[in-house]
């Protein structure tokens, strides 16, 4: 019994031909008979013969291949963008490598290593919350290797870039809290070196201060994760001040539930007693008790776009001249966990 993987050596063995005829014949090569291809292509087939990718890649000096790093894939934030990037990918002669960064910086310089070895030929990144310099990112576009960014910016990285706009987003959230009679809104932020943390919390306080309410250093904590454990400790400090904040706007709907579950440990109603509302509109957010308010964005479009948007600079080969930014509009779905406008 054969063990291993069949290779071209081992067609031509069985056949008396040589490697690069074997290879010629499954390409269809103008120069090799029918009846030497009919031999070739039956005998593959019963030994179930696959070309090595990577093989071909070293040959052709491409792989066929775009790699994918994002932070994590547990959530359906990343894994709805996956999934947009892999029903535009699939279609294509390009397969996809998806690699989890674990939002540490050390480990995206690293995989980014790994797959320019491979020669990738383009990624597709949403920044851990660790990255803050881009010199990796940099020498992938050094190698003719284009890289779109999507989700987190990379201020001052000249690249194709796929976001949405976390600052309207909040800003709606906000004022729609402001407009349903809370006055001492609260905000539980992200780990603060990242785009979305910055421009979510911009929009939370130029909402307040437009609508002239105060701005209390009290109220604004952030987290170190995206985790529902992640929002415990911060929601409990929050709750434990004297004068409790009557609404929280949080980064995300992980950390929204978390501060749900406390608030009812604590004994507070909802939103009788203090007004919830989260950011991304998770499928689950729908089935807390209470449903969540939280601001919609187009994930599963973000990631579409992103892959069309690489397909096409592939396609193209030729000197980028103008990166393009696309930015989705986010909307607010108020559901129980606030109070009516």
């Amino acid at each position: 019994m054969r063990k291993g993987r069949v290779t071209l050596k081992d067609i031509a063995v069985e056949l008396n031909l040589s490697p690069s005829t074997v290879s010629r014949a499954l390409h269809d090569h103008p120069a090799i008979g029918e009846g030497t291809k009919k031999a070739v292509k039956e005998l593959a087939a019963d030994l179930d013969y696959q070309p090595n990718p990577m093989a071909l890649g070293l040959l052709q000096k491409r792989s066929n291949t775009i790699g994918v790093i994002v932070p994590e894939i547990t959530s359906h934030f990343f894994s709805a963008i996956i999934t947009g990037i892999q029903d535009v990918v699939g279609p294509t002669r390009y397969n996809i490598m998806i690699c989890i960064s674990n939002e540490s910086f050390d480990e995206e310089v690293t995989l980014v290593k790994k797959l320019s070895g491979m020669r990738v030929d383009g990624i597709l990144v949403s920044p851990a919350s660790g990255t803050k310099t881009f010199e990796h990112f940099q020498n992938l576009q050094k190698n003719d290797i284009p890289v779109v960014v999507f989700d987190r910016d990379c201020p001052g990285l000249e690249s194709d870039k796929v976001l949405v706009d976390d600052y309207s987003g909040a800003f709606q959230a906000v004022e729609y809290l402001i407009g349903s009679g809370c006055k001492k809104i609260a905000h539980l932020g992200g780990p603060l070196n990242l785009s979305t943390t910055k421009h979510r919390m911009q929009g939370y306080l130029d909402a307040l201060e437009q609508n002239n309410m105060p701005i209390r250093n009290e109220y604004i904590h952030h987290v170190k994760g995206f985790s529902h454990e992640d929002g415990l400790k911060p929601t409990k400090r929050l709750l434990a001040l004297d004068d409790t904040p009557d609404a929280i706007f949080a980064i995300n709907d992980n950390i929204a539930t978390s501060a749900i579950h406390v608030a009812k440990k604590k004994g507070m109603r909802i939103p009788q007693d203090i007004s919830i509302v989260g950011f991304d509109d998770d499928p689950h957010s729908l089935y807390f008790s209470p449903s969540l308010s939280t601001v919609w964005q187009p994930v599963y479009s973000m990631g579409m776009l992103s892959a069309r948007i690489l397909l096409q600079r592939l396609k193209d080969k030729t000197p980028v001249e103008c990166f393009r930014k696309e930015v989705f509009k986010p909307e607010l779905v108020v559901r129980a966990s606030s109070k009516e406008d």
